[in-house]
C-alpha cells in the first residue's frame, strides 16, 4: 500500500474540491479500509458515461485498498433530488424506480472491483425510519440552511413553489452517510450542499465526519449540458460500440479534450502532447477506441474504429455532397439550424424530420430537435436517405 501521502496525491488528481484534505490524511493515516461512499439514484436505466467519472474515482479508491459503498438510491429516487432543478422534480413510481436499479446493479461492475464493492439499497434502512424517524431526523437542519442551497434559495426569490419533501431529500441521502458510517463521500461539484449535508448530520449523531470529494460534471454530446438521459445527450455504457464509437466522434474538438482529462488514465502532460501532435480527427477516433476498450474490448474498438472509417468515412457518405460554409463556432438547434441553412423549408418540418429519425450527423443517428450543435469541424449530415451536406466551418473575418 502507498504511503497516506502518497494515496492523497493521487486521490486529488480530478477532483474539484476535497472537503477537509488534512482530515482525510489523517484518516489515511489510520491505516485501514476506507468506507467510500457514492449514491446514484435509478431515475432511468442504464449508466452513462457521466456516472463513470466518479466510477472511476472510487475505483482509484479500491486500488488504494480502500471499500466502495455503491448505493442504489431506490428510496430518494421516489422523492426525487431537486438539485439543479427550477421546479419540482416529478417522483418515479416503485416499479419503475427498481426497474432501473436492476440496470445499475449489473453494469456497476463494468469499472468498480467486484470483492471490494458492497451494492446497497437505502431503501433497506430508510423505509425503516417511519414517521417519528423522519421528525428527528428533520429536526437536526434549519430552513434557513435549507435556502442557503443555490436552487432553493433562487427558487424562493423568484416565487417558484418549493415543497416540504424537497428538503426531505439531502437530509435521507446525509442519512445514508450516518447509517453507513461513510468515512468519505464522492459526488459531482452540484452535489456539493448534500454531502456537506452528510458531514453536519454525523456530527449530530456523535460521528466523524465524512471526507466530501466532489468531481466535475461530465458535459454531454450537445457540448452544453451536463450529460443526461433527460437531455438525450449521453453514451450508454451498455451501448453497441459501433454506436458509442460514433457518439464519441460527434462530439466537438474543444469537448474531446475534457472527455481525455475525465474519461481516461492519460496524465494532463499526455493529453496536452496529443493537442500539439495529432490531427484533432485522429485524437478523437483514438479517444473513442479507448472508451469503447474499456466498456467493451480491445477487439470490438478496433471494429468499432474500422467500422466508422469504412462506413462512414468511405462508403456511404459522398465526398461530392453539397458543402454549406457557416462561421466557425456556429451554435444552433438542430430543427433551427436545418431550416436557417435551407435544408428543411420550415421549423416544424425539421423537428419532426429529427424526431422520426431521419438525421444523422457524422453517421450517428441524432432524434433530439431541440439539441444544441456547435460547429467547430466540418459535420456530414445525412437528411433522410437520399440528401447529403457537408456543413463546414470558416473562420470569422
Amino acid at each position: 500500500m502507498l504511503s497516506p501521502e502518497k494515496q492523497l496525491e493521487l486521490i486529488r488528481q480530478g477532483t474539484v474540491e476535497i472537503i477537509e484534505e488534512q482530515e482525510l490524511l489523517k484518516k489515511l493515516k489510520e491505516g485501514r479500509p476506507l468506507r467510500v461512499k457514492a449514491g446514484f439514484d435509478p431515475t432511468a436505466p442504464d449508466l452513462h458515461l457521466g456516472h463513470s467519472v466518479l466510477l472511476q474515482k472510487l475505483r482509484q479508491f479500491q486500488m488504494l485498498g480502500h471499500e466502495v459503498l455503491f448505493v442504489i438510491g431506490d428510496f430518494t429516487a421516489t422523492i426525487g433530488d431537486p438539485t439543479g432543478r427550477s421546479e419540482t422534480r416529478p417522483p418515479l413510481s416503485r416499479e419503475e424506480v427498481l426497474q432501473n436499479a436492476r440496470t445499475y446493479e449489473r453494469q456497476v461492475f463494468k469499472v468498480l472491483l467486484p470483492e471490494r464493492t458492497q451494492v446497497l439499497f437505502n431503501g433497506e434502512w430508510l423505509s425503516g425510519l417511519g414517521t417519528e424517524g423522519i421528525v428527528r431526523l428533520a429536526g437536526q437542519y434549519t430552513v434557513a440552511r435549507m435556502l442557503e442551497r443555490e436552487d432553493f434559495s433562487k427558487r424562493f426569490h423568484e416565487g417558484v413553489p418549493i415543497y416540504v419533501h424537497e428538503f426531505l431529500y439531502p437530509l435521507l441521502q446525509g442519512y445514508d452517510s450516518v447509517f453507513l458510517r461513510a468515512d468519505v463521500e464522492l459526488g459531482g461539484t452540484d452535489q456539493r450542499f448534500n454531502l456537506l449535508v452528510g458531514r453536519d448530520l454525523q456530527r449530530s449523531y456523535g460521528q466523524e465526519p465524512q471526507v466530501c470529494i466532489t468531481l466535475p460534471l461530465l458535459v454531454g454530446l450537445d457540448g452544453v449540458r451536463k450529460m443526461s438521459k433527460s437531455y438525450r445527450n449521453y453514451v450508454g455504457l451498455t451501448e453497441e460500440p459501433e454506436q458509442m464509437f460514433g457518439k464519441i466522434m460527434s462530439i466537438s474538438d474543444e469537448l474531446m479534450w475534457d472527455y481525455y482529462l475525465l474519461l481516461t488514465d492519460y496524465r494532463r502532460e499526455e493529453v496536452e502532447s496529443f493537442k500539439r501532435e495529432l490531427h484533432p480527427m485522429e485524437a478523437k477516433k483514438r479517444l473513442a477506441q479507448y472508451i469503447v476498450a474499456r466498456y467493451h474490448s480491445e477487439e470490438s474498438a478496433l471494429r468499432a474504429r474500422e467500422f466508422f472509417e469504412r462506413t462512414f468515412s468511405q462508403r456511404e457518405f459522398p465526398e461530392e455532397a453539397p458543402v454549406i460554409e457557416v462561421e466557425k463556432g456556429y451554435r444552433q438547434k438542430l430543427y433551427e439550424l436545418l431550416f436557417e441553412l435551407g435544408i428543411e423549408p420550415s421549423k416544424n418540418s425539421a423537428r419532426r424530420l429529427v424526431e422520426g429519425g431521419g438525421l444523422k450527423i457524422n453517421g450517428q443517428k441524432v432524434e433530439d430537435p431541440f439539441r444544441e450543435i456547435q460547429v467547430e469541424q466540418e459535420l456530414r449530415l445525412q437528411v433522410g436517405k437520399k440528401k447529403f451536406y457537408r456543413l463546414v466551418p470558416k473562420e470569422r473575418t
